[in-house]
């Protein structure tokens, strides 16, 4: 979980894909056939490369984002899968030639590699038990509010005091915050490679209703994150919604 000063890091590495549906998709279309038609084959793959013994992802988790205050979605979703090293940039982004419907309903994405600390665990609260009148996954799970904050930093930031002061100043901040109101999962994902990616890293923190994220921003005060933090460098996502492929 946590040590004296900070968290630790957990091990492996989370590789994150933002997905934005084309602009002849509908929002639907796009998650009937993520979930329908890509996940599944997302699972079967990684199935078939634990059984070679080949390097494949251990967990598998989508988040849906709602609309914004005008309606739109900034980022549709996100595909988090977890591996035991980061896997290199493609030549070309994932679906620029689709292989599936999904793809097909998707602008070409390419993997963001993190590193993922947990500064609350509080994954026992998360209900994503697997069907039984269907496959067992993919699955769904709901009954949370889930806040996403992607975090760009200003140019020229020293990413070593950045992600320090993020991990011990600022994370025991929100982490104190959270305990207050009630929060219940608290996650930061640090990219490995900052310069090279439109955003320097992603928190995403758990309440059991809207209430709490009210609360939180009641209670939360500033602790000097703004000396990194680009001006307009914040995108706050909300979420209802994940798709369990691998849990």
């Amino acid at each position: 979980m946590t040590s004296d000063s900070q968290p630790i890091a957990a091990p492996g590495v989370k590789m994150i894909y933002l997905i934005h549906r084309r602009p002849s998709a509908s929002r639907e279309e796009l998650v009937a056939h993520w979930f329908a038609n890509h996940m599944p084959g997302v699972i079967a793959m990684q199935a078939r490369a634990a059984e070679r013994g080949k390097l494949h992802a251990k967990r598998y988790i989508a988040t849906l984002f709602d609309a914004d205050r005008n309606g739109a979605h900034p980022i549709d979703g996100i595909a988090q899968l977890w591996w035991d090293q980061p896997l290199p940039k493609p030549a070309e982004p994932h679906g620029t030639k689709p292989t599936d419907s999904f793809q097909q309903k998707a602008k070409p994405y390419l993997p963001w590699a993190t590193r993922e600390y947990q500064v609350i665990d509080g994954a026992e609260h998360l209900d994503s038990a697997p069907l039984t009148l269907n496959a067992p996954y993919p699955t769904t799970r709901s009954g949370f509010f889930k806040v996403s904050f992607f975090v760009k930093a200003k140019t020229g930031t020293d990413f070593d005091a950045f992600f320090d002061h993020w991990l011990s100043v600022h994370a025991a901040n929100v982490r104190g915050v959270m305990e207050q109101v009630g929060g219940f999962r608290y996650l930061i994902s640090h990219s490995l490679a900052p310069t090279d990616e439109p955003w320097s890293g992603l928190a995403e923190l758990y309440f059991h209703d809207p209430s709490g994220w009210d609360a939180y921003r009641k209670t939360i005060r500033p602790d000097g994150m703004e000396r990194w933090v680009a001006d307009d460098g914040v995108l706050i996502l909300r979420a209802r919604t994940e798709m369990v492929g691998i849990p």
